[in-house]
């Protein structure tokens, strides 16, 4: 299994207008504490914790001073979620690692320990938790992904992503842009048949946007 995870945290949060004048989207409560501490602890378990920061980096890095979680600063620019991956591997060390959105919360088994399971790093070269649209809280559109009979994945479909995933990061390297999304690898691993998907059983809330902070709270109060 894993043993490092990268929690993305460093976007303007812009979908969240007024909220997020004053401080970054993990920081916005849900359900009494801030996003970003909902998805720290789905990650408790593991050694190596690294965070992302740009927009108020100064209050992610307040928020988590003595807590052993990492920070990894993107000064001057935003780098996107491969560019900030691949910024931030000296303090993930080797691969493959988890990789964790901090703007969903969960209701039922935690995904990393779900993918940890499923994981075969002789057949995947990613391994990205999906969830059917029907338990996808405050999901705007449609899906992202079909998942096929022996796991693999396809673009649209009935399964939104979100957010978890394990991957490995050698692909990286070849990418010649410093500011790129990690689309660029899925597409890459695809191709070669090795990009793959689990679909989650529980529900899960987008919570990128105002409304979906209620649905979220109404979802745990319901599910959790």
């Amino acid at each position: 299994m894993p043993d490092a995870v990268m929690l993305f945290a460093a976007g303007f949060g812009t979908r969240m207008g007024a909220l997020t004048a004053d401080r970054p989207k993990p920081l916005i409560d849900v359900a009494g504490k801030p996003l970003l501490d909902h998805a720290l602890a789905l990650c408790a378990h593991l050694p190596t914790r690294v965070v992302n920061a740009h927009y108020r980096a100064e209050q992610v890095e307040a928020h988590l001073a003595g807590t052993g979680v990492h920070v990894s600063v993107e000064r001057p620019d935003i780098l996107d979620t491969g560019g900030g991956l691949r910024h931030a591997l000296p303090l993930l060390g080797q691969d493959p690692v988890f990789t964790l959105n901090t703007d969903a919360v969960w209701a039922g088994p935690n995904p990393l320990r779900l993918l940890a399971e499923a994981w075969d790093p002789a057949r995947m070269d990613a391994l990205l938790l999906c969830v059917p649209l029907g338990r996808a809280v405050g999901r705007k559109g449609g899906g992202d992904f079909t998942i096929s009979g022996d796991g693999q994945l396809s673009r649209t479909g009935d399964h939104v992503y979100t957010g978890a995933q394990i991957l490995k990061t050698e692909l990286l390297a070849e990418i010649s842009e410093d500011v790129f999304s990690l689309n660029l690898l899925w597409n890459r691993m695809n191709e070669a048949g090795r990009l793959h998907g689990l679909s989650y059983p529980g529900h899960w809330a987008d919570v990128g946007h105002p409304e979906g902070i209620t649905l979220a709270e109404e979802m745990l109060a319901r599910y959790v």
